[in-house]
């Protein structure tokens, strides 16, 4: 259930994303909460009744039709239908809205949440994936994060792929362990070790069965997606060369440091660097690290860090997430750290399901619901001044329509006023009650003796609120009318417009 303030705020947010994906270019598209079980893709298991993660419901055809796990699915199923001639290629696009999956709920994952996506289809320039992670990082300052506060990290699937071969992982537990790799922000690396091994109990006291490897490679597996922590991504002048120099240096310790990667990627192709995917992976990245460099984008804002797999089967190349780092409470007084709240990836084999030609496609979504939880609880949601209404309350039951009349005419302002007529059945004290409530700022009173003298009475409950709060006597409270003027019916706009600026 959301609330009305929670809803305006993840209204504000959204149009937040809004602007900074509409200054990039991207258009908007939408698609169906609905779409047929085949039709999202080769993640779902192979099995009768396709629910694990996903819900699922047979029609009267006995065709399985399931709720969108994510809103890339069905944009792949749109451009497929929509791709020949009628599109341009790239074909850039955001869309948001509700996803569902079928699986625990814990803090800040929820089984129904809104994601907001932007995808580049049709392009298999590097530069592409470095511009949506760029975009990332973007909207994350847009929102009020701050650099320091959040980082995009980038790695590629093909670089894991690679590192797989080389090791001999076996081909049916590749899956469980990035599944596995893809839970380090919130477990950690003892809790990723656990889960590559023998399996991990959670505070709740469910266990989960891990993937059984031997102890060996349980080792290279989790050395190889620490190594992003083994360095440092800033480097002393010194040490520079002259195209790391053209990003403005970071003081550490006094002196000058540039961001390079050059650590990290020694390492991939000491690794990985004899393999045709390797070699292509660590291309990929370095086009992008370079274009992070040249925009202006350091290690404070985007990451190499191999851990970074993203869950989903269908990721093919380059991969990326967005992480809040900053830690705060919840109600119970117990330190969060919300972690990923965005992420995505190339995906150029999902639009081929349908076409049977390969279309090269990235894109990255922000889990709307996710974020906007995380930035409640650290005090950096967006929140809309929205005033509530003005309520005219109802002295006289026979003379309802000229109450109404009253509120068409403070509608009917410019700039119009939010009002409304009291339409319960309540006598006054229950209905100053009601506004007070609603945060009414102004009430209009109008009983018989004011209709007959043109008048009407405007209590101002913020104001009055305030003068009370020095009133020590209920004698004086009565005695004082607080924050309440008497004037003509035809002063009653002018007057009422007056009052809600002061």
């Amino acid at each position: 259930d959301i609330d009305a303030a929670e809803i305006r705020g993840t209204r504000a947010m959204l149009a937040t994303i809004q602007r900074v994906y509409e200054s990039y270019g991207f258009e908007p598209v939408e698609q169906p909460f609905i779409e047929y079980t085949e039709a999202l893709g080769k993640f779902l298991p192979d099995q009768d009744r396709p629910n694990a993660g996903v819900f699922s419901f047979q029609d009267d055809d006995d065709q399985w039709l399931s709720l969108r796990y994510d809103l890339t699915a069905p944009l792949a199923r749109y451009v497929a239908e929509n791709n020949q001639g009628q599109l341009p290629t790239p074909y850039r696009s955001y869309r948001q809205g509700w996803v569902f999956r079928n699986e625990k709920p814990g803090p800040g994952r929820f089984r129904q949440f809104m994601q907001f996506d932007a995808d580049t289809v049709g392009s298999a320039n590097p530069a592409a994936d470095a511009e949506v992670c760029m975009m990332a990082a973007d909207t994350m300052e847009a929102l009020g994060i701050r650099t320091g506060e959040y980082v995009i990290t980038v790695s590629n699937r093909q670089l894991i792929d690679a590192f797989f071969d080389v090791i001999f992982v076996p081909a049916e537990k590749r899956l469980g362990v990035l599944r596995c790799i893809d839970k380090w922000d919130r477990l950690g690396e003892e809790g990723v070790t656990q889960l590559l091994g023998r399996g991990r109990k959670d505070p709740s006291g469910d266990f989960m069965v891990g993937v059984q490897l031997s102890e060996n490679m349980i080792q290279l597996i989790v050395s190889f997606f620490a190594l992003q922590r083994m360095f440092n991504p800033y480097i002393p002048a010194e040490d520079a060369n002259d195209f790391e120099k053209t990003y403005d240096p970071k003081l550490i310790n006094g002196k000058p440091h540039y961001p390079s990667f050059r650590g990290l990627f020694i390492t991939f192709e000491s690794q990985v660097g004899h393999t045709e995917k390797g070699r292509a992976a660590i291309d990929q990245l370095k086009g992008m690290a370079d274009l992070f460099i040249a925009a202006g984008y350091g290690p404070d804002k985007i990451r190499i860090d191999p851990s970074v797999v993203r869950g989903l089967e269908y990721y093919t190349g380059p991969v990326f997430e967005c992480e809040l780092l900053m830690d705060t409470n919840d109600e119970d007084g117990n330190t969060v750290r919300f972690g990923s709240v965005g992420g995505g990836g190339r995906y150029d084999d999902l639009v081929a399901r349908f076409t049977g030609a390969q279309v090269p496609a990235t894109g990255f979504s922000i889990g709307v619901s996710r974020l906007y939880s995380a930035l409640k609880l650290v005090g950096k949601a967006q929140t809309a001044d929205t005033l509530a209404p003005v309520v005219v309350l109802v002295m006289d039951k026979e003379r309802q329509g000229d109450y109404w009349r009253m509120v068409q005419q403070l509608r009917n302002a410019e700039p119009p006023i939010r009002a409304e007529m009291y339409v319960g059945t309540a006598g006054m004290k229950a209905q100053m009650k009601y506004a007070d409530k609603r945060g009414s700022p102004l009430v209009i009173i109008q009983g018989g003796d004011e209709k007959a003298a043109g008048q009407v009475q405007i209590k101002d409950l913020r104001l009055g609120s305030q003068l009370a709060a020095n009133i020590e006597s209920r004698e004086e409270y009565a005695s004082q009318r607080l924050a309440q003027v008497t004037v003509a019916e035809s002063e009653l706009v002018a007057t009422v417009q007056k009052m809600l600026v002061q």
